[in-house]
């Protein structure tokens, strides 16, 4: 008998993700696409989902991960796509070290028709890498004209892999002194790396570090770019991602709190309300 299933976010300091919302690329509501993201997995990685009402897909580019599910324990090699179905529980794991995935959550909506009412299965042999390109171009690019032609190509192999996937439905930035600006693109790079990787307890040592800037420099350059320091910076790219995944996704607030690096969720509930003006459930129910 296999143990009972938890919501369950154990992201380790070393995993690095890349999210793919509504907030950057907009269109990948268009494929009824909830979230997505590349990952680069290191360390400690465990991730549970008790009946998601979501459809999940993940693919592995390099290593190994183990998926716990009702149908039974899968080990997820390099090339295959494992389909998880909504409503459907399950707990991933890393196998080997250093496993580089991408997944996608994709809305239980007529378009995915075909993956409702089935058991999880694993499609081997997928060759994806197309897709993984697609993806990393969606998060990275800021001109929609460019990621409308990205969406394409996610269409096309998502057409491939399940043939009544319905059609595509429809076709802050740094100024130009900033970009002539080392300072500033440093900073783009730091805080990029720390939306990345949410879940890390930063602090200014470590942001710093990662900058290679001391404090009270970091401090001036973040204050005269944001208007904010720069741990007031990192607590806003969290804010800004927990109202993505509260918009977004139905994921359990307890579960969003430790995806953005609050292992407690009062504390989270506490720095939403401060941030947002509201709690977090209300949030939720306002989108709503």
């Amino acid at each position: 008998m296999q143990p009972a299933f938890h919501d369950i976010v154990n992201i380790g300091p070393n995993c690095i993700e890349r999210f793919i919302d509504n907030n950057n690329a907009p269109e990948i509501a268009h494929l009824d696409i909830e979230l997505a993201g590349c990952s680069n997995l290191s360390g400690d990685y465990i991730v549970g989902r008790v009946t998601p009402p979501n459809h999940t897909l993940f693919y592995s580019l390099k290593g190994k991960g183990l998926f716990r599910t009702p149908a039974g324990i899968f080990t997820l090699n390099e090339g295959e796509l494992i389909v998880l179905p909504a409503k459907q529980s399950f707990e991933v794991s890393i196998v080997e070290d250093n496993w580089d995935i991408f997944w996608l959550n994709l809305s239980d909506t007529p378009a995915w028709q075909s993956l409702s009412n089935k058991n999880t299965y694993i499609i081997s042999h997928a060759a994806l890498e197309g897709l993984h390109h697609a993806m990393e171009l969606l998060y990275l690019e800021r001109s929609g004209e460019t990621r409308q032609a990205a969406i394409r190509i996610v269409s096309h192999y998502l057409r491939k892999l399940f043939d009544d996937v319905s059609p595509l439905k429809a076709d802050a930035q740094f100024g130009k002194e900033d970009k002539q600006s080392v300072h500033y693109k440093r900073l783009t790079t730091l805080f990029s790396a720390v939306d990345r990787q949410l879940q890390f307890e930063w602090n200014m040592q470590s942001l710093s570090a990662k900058a290679h800037y001391s404090a009270p420099h970091l401090h001036r350059l973040c204050i005269k770019k944001y208007g904010r320091s720069p741990m007031q910076h990192v607590i806003f790219l969290r804010m800004q991602r927990a109202k993505s995944l509260l918009k977004g996704t139905q994921w359990p607030i307890s579960y969003i709190a430790n995806y953005v690096g609050y292992a407690n969720v009062f504390a989270f509930s506490k720095r939403f309300k401060k941030s947002v003006g509201m709690s977090p459930t209300q949030f939720r129910e306002d989108v709503v």
